[in-house]
């Protein structure tokens, strides 16, 4: 189920992702609070209209409404027994719509965390975890997903509990970390840390990178983490449009279309080769995006004052993966430059 995907890879230096799913699902209107995945069965027009919005606008992969899909968090609606019915549902309408398109496009079965804390600090112990991940798995392999798509994790244990879930299921995968605090994820996790996390993986994803966080600059910044450390794997960047403003009771993201085709362009030039955006993501952002993408000739790895330039200032000034940084990223750039340097 991923020859399409590799074949995209294979064929093209970039792939355009989706955008944001709850920003646009919130603009049809689904309330706060509300589970978007039981759409799949109330609302199948919207969330047809989701899918066909981002393939319209030039995504080559598109995520499934799905991302809150597992138990624990449908069990907050009442809903932990449907995880297959409504995982199943959203891939299917995935397919439907890209296999409706005339072209190659992936649908990516979105898995976002459980919302648990992993032990020992939490309750959610790493079997539970797995089980979970994949009910969930199983449910869009049946509605026809090419990958999963584990997305904005935060704790390395519960990452390594959805690549043996995806290996359970026979699925291949991608997956993204949200580093949101100081270039870290809410544990701790570093750029350069991950990278040699997934390269160790028994179920390693067909690609790996960053998602949501604080905005697109911190977001490249990470992704430039990555190169660093020396991946050998395709890496992910789907920033935020911007950053978050209350305004008039709704919350709105200041990312104009013009500040994502810069951000798009920037994430390519830093290594990235599959570009989408995050929260505040809309189809005129991707629409942006792909002409940026197809007009703007390659340049040279951007600068952090290039990005900071190009798309506004760092929230933080380190990310972990400064000289001093924590034993872990050390010894993950260290090696990432013997790779190189081997190469």
């Amino acid at each position: 189920m991923s020859t399409a995907f590799f074949d995209l890879l294979a064929k093209r230096d970039w792939l355009l992702a989706d955008g944001a799913t709850g920003t646009n699902l919130f603009n049809m209107g689904l309330a706060s609070g509300d589970a978007p995945e039981l759409w799949n069965v109330d609302a199948q027009d919207k969330i047809r209209t989701l899918y066909r919005n981002a393939v319209e606008a030039g995504s080559d992969l598109f995520l499934t409404n799905t991302f809150g899909g597992n138990a624990s968090r449908l069990k907050l609606h009442d809903a932990q027994n449907r995880v297959h019915e409504l995982n199943k549902l959203g891939a299917e309408l995935g397919r439907e719509i890209a296999d409706k398109s005339g072209r190659t496009v992936i649908v990516a079965g979105s898995v976002g965390p459980t919302g648990d804390i992993m032990a020992p600090m939490g309750t959610l112990t790493h079997e539970l975890a797995v089980e979970m991940f994949h009910e969930q798995a199983e449910g869009l392999k049946d509605g026809g997903a090419d990958v999963l798509w584990v997305e904005t994790i935060s704790a390395p244990e519960e990452y390594k509990a959805a690549a043996e879930a995806a290996a359970l299921a026979g699925m291949p995968w991608c997956g993204t970390m949200s580093f949101d605090t100081a270039g870290r994820t809410m544990m701790g996790m570093t750029s350069a840390a991950m990278s040699q996390m997934v390269h160790k993986l028994k179920h390693p994803p067909l690609a790996f990178g960053a998602n949501c966080g604080v905005g697109a600059s911190d977001l490249l910044r990470t992704v430039l983490g990555f190169v660093d450390a020396g991946s050998d794997l395709p890496i992910i960047a789907k920033g935020n449009a911007g950053i978050p403003k209350y305004h008039d009771g709704h919350i709105h993201y200041d990312g104009t279309p013009a500040l994502m085709a810069d951000y798009a362009v920037l994430a390519r030039d830093c290594g990235a080769r599959i570009i989408g955006g995050c929260c505040g993501t809309m189809p005129e952002h991707l629409r942006a995006m792909r002409e940026a993408l197809e007009t703007r000739a390659p340049g040279p790895r951007p600068t952090l004052e290039a990005i900071t330039d190009a798309l506004g200032g760092f929230s933080s000034a380190v990310d972990g993966t400064e000289e001093g940084g924590d034993t872990e990223t050390r010894r993950a750039r260290t090696s990432g430059r013997r790779r190189r340097s081997d190469a």
